[in-house]
């Protein structure tokens, strides 16, 4: 595991990726990272939410921070993303603030913000607090992060943008036989989506990720990888992916576009 994700890093600084995405609730994520050597990387990693009944949040938020550069053998990182963007409007929110504020300010972290699993968390947040970095699902189904607005004017108040799930967690790059079946509620929007592969002359891979990579308000597309091979894999289909005119997939039922519902399928 550790001589591949050494590897993995020496490819990616090969062909000019620049940002790793972690998570201090990862596994051995950031043990693995710091012991593979990440200098010369903006690391983002993310807080997981403060336990229940804490008495100190904003320290037990500097306390994991501490850790978590311990374990990336850095004595700073670029992003520290809050896992739970409710956080800042619970009863702890202005302490987790100040420490996130706190970091910044001593120069152990660059920029900070909240990762989003729906644009509606940031109706509230963004008039409340002073973000430098966003994370929000965005992908051919899921395209509410644009059609609320939200895309825009992020990056029109100075907010750095990153996107995930470009995949659907897996979903979009499956054959239509392979889709699992607790999926046919959505076999329309699959057809469509296998019907528009066939008829052009993309990859599920290449077009997932020129989808994303075709909006100039975003600066990251994250993606994840298990091997060198994969990483190059999506790094060649992200970097010949042909522009298109892309099929109407777009969805708002969170029970599809939400993965952490799909268990209750």
């Amino acid at each position: 595991m550790r001589t591949e994700a050494k590897a993995m890093l020496q490819l990616a600084a090969d062909i000019g990726i620049d940002t790793i995405d972690t998570a201090i609730a990862y596994g051995e994520s950031e043990a693995c990272l710091g012991e593979a050597g990440i200098q010369g990387f903006k690391l983002v990693t993310k807080a997981p939410p403060a336990p229940d009944g804490i008495a100190d949040a904003g320290r037990w938020i500097r306390d994991q921070m501490a850790a978590s550069l311990d374990r990336l053998g850095v004595n700073s990182i670029y992003g520290l993303l809050l896992h739970q963007s409710d956080q800042l409007l619970g009863l702890h929110g202005k302490d987790i603030y100040h420490s996130l504020q706190c970091l910044k300010e001593s120069g152990q972290v660059k920029k900070i913000g909240v990762s989003v699993y729906s644009p509606r968390e940031l109706e509230v947040i963004p008039k409340l607090f002073c973000l430098d970095l966003v994370q929000a699902p965005f992908s051919l189904v899921d395209r509410r992060l644009q059609s609320t607005g939200w895309l825009q004017r992020l990056k029109d108040a100075g907010v750095e943008i990153h996107t995930r799930s470009a995949f659907l967690q897996g979903l979009l790059l499956m054959s239509r036989a392979d889709t699992p079946t607790k999926f046919s509620p959505w076999n329309a929007l699959w057809d469509r989506w296998n019907q528009w592969l066939s008829g052009h002359e993309i990859s599920a891979l290449q077009a997932c990720l020129a989808f994303p990579l075709s909006f100039p308000q975003i600066d990251r597309v994250v993606v994840g990888a298990d091997s060198v091979r994969q990483l190059a894999q999506i790094f060649r289909a992200a970097s010949n992916a042909p522009q298109s005119c892309w099929p109407d997939l777009q969805c708002e039922d969170e029970n599809l576009i939400n993965p952490s519902r799909w268990h209750l399928l």
